[in-house]
């Protein structure tokens, strides 16, 4: 209408010509000439058209003569509004009802214009749709209360997480030390415990703790943060990186928080984060008990005719968050997580392996298999080894010890069992004696029992400690021989001779 109104006033005031308009104001001709015979036709004067609205001078023109906005019921858009979030609830629905209370109210298409209309004006956090237990939305606040060391009197900022579901804005937060991931996600696990309930999907901002490979269309989402969704039967939807609108509940739920949470806190002193939490938590209750102006109740009351009834049920289990490491097994089947050693199968040496750690557990996958589960220890430099991980060989040597030998030894015969005894004594430690032993007992398959015992006996009279004796003992045969022609004598060993000085020579 604003081209008719220019068109009329250059034809009626400054009397041009159709094509001068046309050129003027960017039309045809043909435009200008209906436009013209058409404000003739309804006897209008440039004093009336001046005079008019655009609706009723377009009615008196073309024949449409527009209606008011009030002419009909106006739908509660505020009600509508809450209503789409909930599950299966559509604007088709939502105007069916509304013929119901007015049956001479809108239409369908005028119905859904006019509630778009709205839509625009109430801005950019209206926009939205978001439906009961569809969404959380996670983040840290800007500005962060602190708490003082006792000791020194040291002011140390803390920060403020927060959480708010989509559909109700009802609002969770709790003080942390830092944005680390336990912290991250311990904070995520007393969010679902507070609203009672799982949502379908989780919108984080794009942070360390969060997303190990950030990007706006293919964002990788940490490990340890999988893992909870998992647990929690929900899904991670990260926020595009500089897109505040892809979370903006929880970018208003921060302002509102900083001004009613933060703002409170700043002459009240807390010594420990557990007094401040205390604290936060009676103030989070007065937030979600608020009356939201726009929405007329409080988030407490939208939460429990929205979301609560729509998020899903909580494991039984609560989530034990566990640090993940990529390792390779080494060539004694260990691998080694926080300068420890645990093991894992033989077979598995020189493999890739993943290695979850908890507070008091250390798992181990191999292409997302378990395969190794182990009591977490902090001795630096230790070994916890399981026996079955280790080859046949190895669990066998880790089974000898000397009583073993020893009763094996006595099954031979009294002088096997004697000379074992007597090897292991002279070593300085006993597993030094452990190789000699097991050979000599082996030589029992080779020789038989009766020769080896004999054979040991000749050892112990010559004073001999060793496998290669009782070895070369029954390869020569000398196991068959008296012991007395082998028995070093007095006599045999006391000889008359210059070079012999005797033992009181060096007294």
């Amino acid at each position: 209408m604003r081209n008719i109104r220019e068109i009329l006033r250059l034809k009626w005031v400054q009397a041009r010509s159709h094509r001068e308009i046309a050129q003027s104001v960017g039309v045809s001709a043909g435009v200008v000439c209906s436009a013209v015979r058409r404000a003739h036709t309804a006897g209008l004067t440039w004093e009336e058209v001046q005079k008019l609205g655009d609706e009723i001078l377009e009615g008196k023109m073309y024949g449409r003569p527009g209606r008011r906005a009030q002419a009909r019921p106006a739908p509660d858009y505020a009600w509508i509004h809450i209503e789409r979030r909930r599950p299966s609830v559509t604007l088709e629905l939502l105007h069916l009802e509304y013929l119901q209370a007015h049956p001479d109210g809108y239409r369908y298409t005028q119905f859904c214009g006019l509630y778009r209309r709205w839509l625009k004006k109430r801005g950019v956090t209206m926009r939205q749709v978001h439906h009961g237990g569809e969404k959380m939305f996670t983040d840290y606040a800007g500005k962060k209360p602190h708490v003082i060391d006792p000791k020194t009197g040291e002011i140390i900022p803390v920060e403020l997480f927060l959480a708010v579901l989509g559909a109700s804005n009802y609002t969770f937060a709790e003080a942390t030390r830092t944005q680390r991931q336990p912290e991250w996600i311990s904070s995520h696990s007393h969010a679902v415990q507070y609203f009672g309930g799982v949502a379908a999907a989780v919108v984080p901002d794009q942070l360390r703790s969060a997303v190990s490979s950030p990007c706006r269309y293919e964002p990788e989402v940490s490990r340890a943060f999988a893992e909870w969704a998992a647990h929690y039967g929900t899904t991670i939807l990260p926020a595009r990186p500089a897109r505040p609108r892809d979370k903006a509940k929880v970018e208003v739920a921060v302002q509102i928080a900083e001004r009613w949470i933060v703002a409170r806190l700043r002459h009240e002193q807390h010594f420990s984060l557990d007094s401040l939490n205390a604290r936060i938590a009676e103030l989070l209750e007065e937030l979600n008990a608020k009356t939201m102006r726009v929405y007329g109740c409080s988030r407490r009351q939208l939460f429990e005719r929205l979301d609560q009834i729509a998020l899903r049920s909580l494991p039984t289990e609560r989530f034990t968050y566990g640090d993940w490491k990529t390792a390779r097994v080494n060539i004694d089947y260990h691998v080694e997580v926080d300068h420890h050693y645990y093991s894992v199968h033989h077979r598995f040496c020189g493999e890739q392996v993943d290695c979850r750690s908890t507070a008091t557990t250390i798992e181990i996958f191999h292409k997302h298999e378990r395969v190794a589960s182990h009591a977490r220890s902090y001795e630096r430099g230790r070994h916890s080894t399981v026996a079955d991980h280790m080859p046949l060989a190895h669990q066998r040597h880790l089974q000898w010890s000397p009583s073993r030998l020893l009763h094996w030894a006595s099954t031979i015969g009294e002088q096997t069992e004697a000379l074992v005894r007597a090897i292991l004594c002279d070593r300085p430690h006993p597993e030094q004696g452990y190789r000699s032993c097991l050979g000599i007992l082996r030589l029992a398959r080779r020789y038989g029992e009766l020769r080896l015992e004999a054979a040991c006996a000749r050892a112990i009279v010559v004073r001999a400690r060793s496998y290669r004796h009782v070895d070369s003992i029954l390869k020569n045969g000398l196991d068959r021989l008296p012991l007395s022609d082998s028995a070093p004598s007095d006599s045999a060993t006391t000889q008359t001779h210059d070079n012999i000085r005797g033992r009181t020579y060096y007294n």
